[in-house]
């Protein structure tokens, strides 16, 4: 094959990738997704077959344990808008638009009317939404489940496609930007919901021994706040202090905002995320917050992945680029 034919067949594949994004918009996030889960999977199906079983078992059973670990998140979720979201409404429209907190002498006011308006009108408005999308969910989890199945089933084919159109000479910064893809999607999936389910079992051990009748759901919020870098459950914490607060009972908003500031927000991120992080190159948490807040805000909830993938890939060509540098002396004059 003649450079220019290659050349021209790139431009034809550019212009038709266009066009299906174009005309795919709707489905790109979830097929973005189902891309990285993919990437993150690899491994698991390449266990299964040197186990024994075939391609296709092996892949299918790989996309079978996704779907199990996308209701198993899910779940607890649904459960939490659908049985607990008027009781969060109700407590959040009952707080006082001001608050003044009377505490060893000082008496401090905090507005609240306008965090409390946001908070009661987003939560009513997912429960009027909630059914209306429940059938675009399910068509989405749908292509997110095919799309997976479909790369997990062809890896070495889409391998030797992505490498093909790489000349030799940099097919190593590929291989590098891979394993940094790998190891950020390792950073954001894998450690975010290991943390996240030990931050689940300590809230709800700690919740119920601190006497919340609502303490399933507090420990499933403050699991699924884990996802949020930096604030994390401590959001949770703070809303269930001032609301002591505001009920005139300031020793149990002090307990409650220690204890579970010490065993519900950091002590989840201490025990747990060091021990997975070993085995990968993880970004610093300012570069993840950054990536995850510019992403979000940017490209809506498809960003919390391409935000920091999207860090973590400069930040590996930056250090490709001073490597290079570095190896090349500069003449002097």
């Amino acid at each position: 094959m003649t450079l220019q034919r290659r050349y021209v067949l790139g431009v034809v594949f550019v212009v038709f990738a266009a066009g299906a994004a174009a005309l795919l918009a709707d489905v790109l996030a979830t097929v973005f997704f189902a891309i990285t889960v993919a990437y993150l999977l690899f491994p698991v199906r390449e266990e299964l077959t040197r186990r024994g079983l075939s391609l296709w078992r092996a892949s299918f059973v790989t996309t079978l344990l996704a779907a199990l670990a996308v209701l198993v998140l899910a779940v607890p979720l649904v459960v939490v808008v659908a049985d607990r979201l008027d009781t969060i409404v109700t407590f959040l429209a009952a707080l006082p638009p001001t608050l003044t907190v009377d505490l060893y002498g000082f008496s401090p006011t905090v507005t609240l009317s306008q965090a409390r308006a946001i908070a009661v009108s987003y939560g009513r408005q997912l429960a009027r939404s909630s059914a209306v999308v429940a059938p675009v969910l399910a068509l989405k989890l749908t292509v997110f489940l095919m799309v997976l199945f479909a790369l997990l089933s062809s890896t070495t084919d889409a391998h030797r496609g992505a490498l093909a159109v790489v000349p030799a000479g940099y097919r190593d910064a590929v291989r590098a930007l891979s394993r940094r893809t790998r190891a950020t999607l390792f950073g954001i999936y894998v450690l975010q919901a290991a943390t996240a389910a030990g931050t689940f079992v300590v809230a709800l051990v700690l919740f119920f021994l601190l006497g919340y009748p609502y303490f399933l759901t507090l420990a499933v919020l403050a699991a699924i706040l884990q996802f949020l870098p930096v604030i994390g459950p401590s959001i949770l914490i703070a809303i269930l202090a001032v609301g002591h607060l505001a009920a005139g009972d300031p020793t149990r908003a002090t307990l409650v905002f220690v204890v579970g500031s010490l065993f519900v927000g950091w002590l989840p991120d201490v025990v747990i995320r060091p021990r997975l992080s070993r085995g990968t190159a993880d970004l610093p948490g300012s570069l993840y917050f950054v990536g995850f807040v510019g992403g979000l805000l940017t490209v809506g909830p498809v960003g919390i992945i391409a935000g920091p993938l999207a860090v973590g890939l400069l930040v590996e060509t930056g250090e490709l680029l001073s490597e290079e540098l570095n190896d090349v002396p500069v003449s002097e004059d």
